[in-house]
């Protein structure tokens, strides 16, 4: 073995990267200086405390990363340095924590007035909440997605509350309740297809054809409440038939519903736009009820919530329940685990498979259906965000995309967390372009705080 003396010699090329990544974090400090109006002398001296604490890190601390192994003096035993058994076991939270820093920095040079005192103590906050989470997460060994993303969630809220001005209102949480009940309706099918080791991406396409096609069948006289059921059928044959092609062509499922989405979304323009100039959009009269369903100012019996909210709430009692307790729910997750040995046991892969597409459809459409009371209007892409979304919720939820592990009530806290995020960027005034960048961006930490464990077909 090398001498340890050797091993925590840099090399030449090792020393050039880090003059370079030296120089540009300390014209990236002189920038940020001016930017923020500090005088002359105050930047040069922050520039030479940087560059200073950069290579003094880079020369004494480096190297203990880049140690493959040290020997013990007193007993012929080697493993790697104490900084490379932090580095390698707490890795994907520093470099999650290293992201928010690198986006708390962009956001104080790029918008004006971002740098005060309660932003400061915010992020301090949301990053003593995040090692925390991240230091008694395993405690929690049954539940951890459940356990760091309801930490996730209130640090989030407390950000929020502490920086934006109305943030913790009633107003805003009942806002942001409802948004969430539209994206926890949309993402029901999306988990049980998850559990299976499946993907439905013709979710959006669903939520725009029953959302425009709704106000078609108004528009030609049907009545309303029975253009709803047969929206909410109609969704349901179509995911029986995303159901049946994807599993006729295993391991295709992605594919085979991304092309019946296309199919779905087409064929709904060309019906609506017969006879008109504006395909994909509907006009009509949003029946009363389902404005009320739907809209902010949804009343349910009296009280002040939109009775949409309160609809999804029995949806997700109903499915937490149901998946746990029912045989269908059993049957559901053995499958996911393993399909073979469920198969052996008499269990009908196709019939479960198809049924989870079937929900998907139909949950899809009640969304689409359920936006229309909210938007007043039929509008083909009202969908469109649902795809990202869903998928996002399911995983920052904890529940596997290869099957057999997770649930709805993961997927809740997840869809949850994504609200609170969005509201909390859009409160803070960035751009639309600027929260997508921050919300993809901070996905990535929020995933990998969640230390996914093994999946469950390694512990069997």
């Amino acid at each position: 073995m090398m001498p340890l003396e050797q091993t925590r010699t840099l090399s030449l090329a090792t020393r050039l990267l880090g003059l370079i990544i030296g120089t540009v974090l300390t014209l990236l400090s002189v920038i940020f200086g001016f930017v923020q109006g500090v005088a002359v002398p105050a930047i040069i001296l922050y520039a030479l405390a940087t560059m200073a604490l950069f290579f003094w890190g880079w020369k004494f601390i480096l190297p203990h990363f880049l140690i493959e192994a040290e020997q013990d003096a007193e007993a012929d035993v080697t493993g790697p340095g104490p900084f490379r058994r932090v580095w390698i076991r707490f890795m994907p939270s520093l470099l999650g924590l290293g992201a928010i820093l690198i986006v708390f920095f962009i956001l104080a040079v790029s918008v004006e007035g971002f740098l005060n005192g309660w932003i400061v103590a915010s992020l301090i906050i949301l990053l003593a909440i995040i090692v925390g989470t991240r230091a008694i997460g395993p405690l929690f060994e049954t539940n951890r997605s459940a356990f760091i993303g309801i930490m996730v969630l209130i640090g989030l809220f407390a950000v929020g509350a502490m920086n934006i001005e109305g943030f913790s209102s009633g107003y805003n949480i009942r806002s942001m309740l409802l948004f969430a009940a539209f994206l926890g309706m949309a993402s029901v099918g999306q988990t049980l297809v998850a559990l299976l080791g499946g993907l439905d991406l013709s979710i959006p396409s669903v939520i725009g054809a029953s959302n425009v096609g709704m106000l078609y069948l108004i528009s030609q006289g049907v009545p309303p409440w029975l253009a709803f059921c047969c929206v909410l059928v109609i969704g349901a044959l179509l995911g029986v038939m995303n159901g049946l092609l994807s599993f006729r062509l295993q391991g295709q499922a992605l594919i085979v519903t991304l092309g019946t989405g296309f199919m779905i979304a087409g064929g709904v323009q060309i019906i609506t736009s017969i006879g008109t100039a504006y395909g994909g959009n509907v006009f009509g009269t949003v029946p009363g009820w389902l404005s009320n369903l739907a809209a902010m100012n949804g009343q349910t019996f009296g009280i002040p919530i939109p009775p949409v909210i309160v609809i999804w709430v029995l949806i997700t009692i109903l499915l937490v329940v149901g998946l746990r307790m029912t045989v269908y729910g059993r049957y559901l997750y053995a499958l996911g685990v393993n399909r073979i040995s469920a198969k052996r046991v008499m269990i009908s892969e196709m019939k479960y498979w198809v049924m989870a597409y079937a929900v998907s459809g139909f949950f899809s459409a009640l969304t689409g259906a359920l936006l229309l009371g909210w938007s007043g209007g039929g509008f083909i892409g009202v969908g469109d965000q649902y795809l990202f979304l869903t998928l996002a919720a399911v995983v920052v939820g904890g529940t596997s995309l290869m099957g057999g592990q997770g649930g709805y009530g993961f997927t809740v806290i997840g869809v949850l967390v994504l609200q609170v995020l969005t509201s909390f960027l859009v409160g803070i005034g960035l751009d639309y372009e600027w929260q997508q960048f921050i919300f993809g961006l901070l996905i990535l930490p929020m995933v990998a705080l969640y230390a996914r464990s093994p999946h469950i077909r390694t512990q069997i």
